[in-house]
């Protein structure tokens, strides 16, 4: 049995951080960092049937086209991820009750639609990008042993960075996603793909300077954007993908993360049309769930 001080219930019965219920979420889930971005993307279902607040957390569930869909925001970072996915995965995969593992696991998906920065010059603004591998320097992942790595890509950036004399502050760890099925049968030509760099905060761990020095030097930011390996390269940051990838594979989840450019760290430009940007990605995300 799960000991009520590893698995934290509401009186209701819910699970603690998101308020929900078994059953009040479908086997297919957006997540969004933002939570007013839930409604935008629920104000595009057929018919919402549950609205749920708790903090940062909103979960709205519904139906598009036939099929069932939830939106679920994480709020920023993978501190976040690391609440919603376990606690999103208990509601299928733990009895509550008895609080102990289900015999018979449920796979879910997950589809991030998040917002990102370009790491790359040629990578235009407003573009989007699905990421095929999570390099993660937010420290969440060490403490998940059991977690699918990819070693070998995590030591070829370790090699590259060496071959120019550089060096990470935290040990990389990559993880790869299992594709949900409608992203691996895609034509790669039609997205832009590469590695997403998952950040522990927004200012200096992507090597933002404004009052504080950074160890993501200007030298060290340039020998990351020549990595290139599997024909794979550091294609943008943010600061959840590589936790949601971890997890989720970790769990036996499908998971996906789109991820909508609207700044360019490599010539310090930003999106004059951010808004258009967001509702093409969950314009586009929702087809791939729903149209295909």
């Amino acid at each position: 049995m799960i000991a009520p001080s590893e698995l934290i219930l509401r009186p209701r019965g819910s699970v603690y951080h998101l308020d929900l219920l078994p059953g009040q979420v479908a086997e297919t889930i957006i997540t969004v960092g933002d939570p007013e971005r839930v409604g935008e993307v629920s104000r595009r279902f057929d018919r919402v049937e549950l609205r749920v607040e708790a903090r940062e957390f909103v979960t709205h569930t519904g139906d598009l086209n036939g099929k069932r869909l939830s939106v679920v925001s994480t709020g920023i970072g993978t501190d976040n991820v690391d609440i919603v996915i376990n606690e999103l995965d208990a509601l299928f995969n733990i009895d509550l009750h008895r609080r102990e593992v289900v015999a018979e696991p449920v796979a879910l998906t997950f589809l991030r639609l998040g917002t990102s920065g370009s790491f790359q010059p040629d990578i235009p603004l407003d573009t989007v990008v699905l990421s095929s591998a999570g390099l993660s320097l937010d420290g969440l992942l060490p403490f998940y042993p059991s977690i699918p790595v990819d070693e070998s890509l995590a030591t070829a950036l370790t090699t590259h960075l060496s071959q120019d004399g550089q060096a990470l502050p935290v040990p990389p760890v990559m993880v790869r996603p299992q594709l949900p099925d409608f992203l691996a049968s895609l034509d790669p030509a039609r997205l832009t793909a590469g590695i997403t760099l998952t950040a522990a905060g927004f200012y200096a761990p992507q090597g933002r300077v404004l009052r504080l020095p950074t160890a993501l030097t200007p030298t060290l930011l340039e020998a990351l954007r020549k990595f290139r390996q599997e024909d794979l390269r550091i294609t943008n940051i943010e600061m959840e993908t590589a936790g949601i990838y971890a997890l989720a594979s970790a769990l036996g989840h499908r998971s996906a993360s789109l991820s909508a450019l609207l700044a360019n760290r490599a010539l310090g430009t930003f999106s004059r049309q951010p808004a258009t940007t967001v509702d093409r990605l969950i314009d586009y995300g929702l087809f791939l769930l729903t149209d295909r």
